[in-house]
């Protein structure tokens, strides 16, 4: 790290957004951010021209900027681990790279986080400019994080987020191959903020983040930083259990009593479904579970860096 590290370092992983991620970093130049700022570009794979349009930055950017190229797109959060680790300033914001995020708000969170006594600080969005299923999706995620990650209630958790330089140190010493930045955060701090941010609305082209992304994003968190789930297993299968042992002294009973009804083939069927689809759902959390221990064993990298290009190799 240099003697004379930045007040600010943003960490901004680029995927499809060659059109968009020039000018991200134009309005983020003209920031008076006193100390001093540097900009961390991590290309994750983008299949469009995101090389030529970072070459560009390079030369043309009057601010400190690292471009850190991915062998292939491994995800969202593990690129924003990878840029984290190649920041040195004392603060660190992440954004998204087509310019939803504005980044005149990226002072307000810096100034949240130098004034009060907080490791991270995210963003809260007015009024958010996605999609209907997109909001939606947002929201459950948030709420299973309350549940599985004892995140406060009422926190809205976003990738524009700002962090200090401790909790930097603290959850980039994470190595497993399915990181997730909000549960890492919220391992490390309960000193945490949020405030009002702008969120505008889509320039150009269509949202890159599909059903299944969100759905994946949902399955790390909800697999990977909790053993929660299990125990619900735990509980679930008890509790099918102690309906099934009922029900066969129910049934024994009448039997005894020469009340028993006249069961047929449907209501056989049906209890055997519900029997059989609560293990198959229990059995493959399980194996969720020991299919990630399996990866993580097998020590699959969490990014694989290809190439690392500087502006200015001297503040390195």
């Amino acid at each position: 790290m240099s003697s004379n590290p930045p007040t600010l370092s943003v960490v901004i992983p680029l995927y499809g957004s060659a059109g968009s991620i020039e000018r991200v970093v134009n309005e983020l130049t003209t920031l008076p951010v006193e100390g001093g700022m540097e900009i961390i570009l991590v290309n994750d794979g983008s299949p469009d021209d995101m090389a030529r349009a970072c070459r560009r930055i390079l030369t043309t950017c009057p601010v400190p900027v690292t471009v850190v190229d991915l062998a292939r797109n491994f995800g969202e959060h593990n690129a924003v681990l990878t840029g984290l680790r190649k920041t040195r300033g004392q603060w660190v914001v992440t954004m998204d790279d087509d310019g939803q995020n504005p980044p005149s708000e990226v002072l307000k969170l810096l100034t949240a986080g130098q004034n009060g006594d907080y490791d991270v600080v995210f963003g809260r969005y007015e009024e958010k400019q996605h999609a209907a299923w997109r909001n939606w999706g947002s929201w459950f995620v948030n709420q299973i994080a309350t549940w599985v990650l004892d995140k406060p209630p009422g926190l809205y958790l976003s990738s524009f987020r700002c962090m200090s330089r401790f909790l930097i140190e603290e959850i980039t010493q994470y190595e497993g191959p399915f990181p997730y930045i909000d549960g890492l955060i919220l391992q490390a701090t309960c000193h945490i903020a949020s405030v009002d941010v702008k969120h505008r609305p889509r320039s150009s082209g269509r949202s890159r983040y599909t059903l299944r992304m969100l759905v994946r994003l949902w399955l790390r968190m909800l697999v990977s930083f909790s053993v929660r789930p299990l125990r619900i297993a735990t509980v679930v299968g008890l509790a099918m259990g102690a309906l099934g042992l009922a029900g066969l002294v129910w049934v024994t009973v009448l039997f005894l009593t020469d009340h028993g009804p006249a069961f047929g083939w449907g209501s056989t069927i049906a209890a055997l479904l519900v029997f059989s689809g609560t293990q198959m759902v229990v059995l493959g959390l399980i194996g969720e579970y020991l299919g990630r221990a399996c990866v993580s064993i097998n020590r699959r990298p969490q990014a694989v860096v290809r190439k690392i290009r500087k502006s200015r190799p001297e503040d390195s």
